[in-house]
C-alpha cells in the first residue's frame, strides 16, 4: 500500500553573500541573520549552529510524538545538547552529530526505545542517515 505525501511545510530563505560575511533572511522575515565563521570578530551564526538548532527542535519533537504515542508521560524538562561539528582531511569536509539526551523521570531502557523510536521517525535523522556520524548519549 502506497501512501500519498501531504506537504505539510516549506521554509524558504535567501543568503547573500557565504558563511564569512553572509546573511540568510526568511521570505517571511522572520529569519534575519547574519553569517560568520566560528572564530571570527564578526557577530553571526554560522551552518553547524543553524543545523544543531534544527536537528535538537525535531528530535525533541518525534520524541514527544514517540512518547504519546506509547503511553509514557514525558517531563517538560526533556533536553537535547547538540554539536555539530565540521571537520576536514584538508581535501573534504564532513560534518558529525552529537545529541545528549536527558528524559527526567524515565528510565534509561525506556529512553533508550523512545530514542531508537524517534531516530526513526525524526526528519533529520532520516534525511541523513547514512551520510552524517550521530552519536547519542543518555544522561
Amino acid at each position: 500500500m502506497n501512501k500519498t505525501m501531504h506537504l505539510i511545510h516549506t521554509a524558504t530563505t535567501e543568503t547573500t553573500g557565504g558563511r564569512d560575511n553572509g546573511v540568510v533572511r526568511s521570505t517571511d522575515g522572520v529569519l534575519d541573520i547574519r553569517l560568520s565563521d566560528p572564530g571570527s570578530t564578526r557577530i553571526g551564526t554560522n551552518p553547524e549552529q543553524l543545523m544543531a538548532a534544527g536537528w535538537s527542535t525535531s528530535f525533541a519533537s518525534s520524541v514527544a510524538q514517540v512518547a504519546r504515542q506509547t503511553g509514557v508521560p514525558l517531563s517538560a524538562n526533556v533536553r537535547i545538547h547538540t554539536e555539530v561539528y565540521l571537520s576536514s582531511d584538508d581535501d573534504v569536509f564532513v560534518i558529525g552529530v552529537r545529541l545528549i539526551i536527558q528524559l527526567p523521570g524515565v528510565g534509561r531502557d525506556v529512553a533508550s526505545r523512545l530514542i531508537e523510536e524517534a531516530r526513526r521517525i525524526c526528519p533529520f535523522s532520516k534525511a541523513t542517515q547514512g551520510n552524517v556520524e550521530v552519536i547519542i548519549t543518555i544522561v
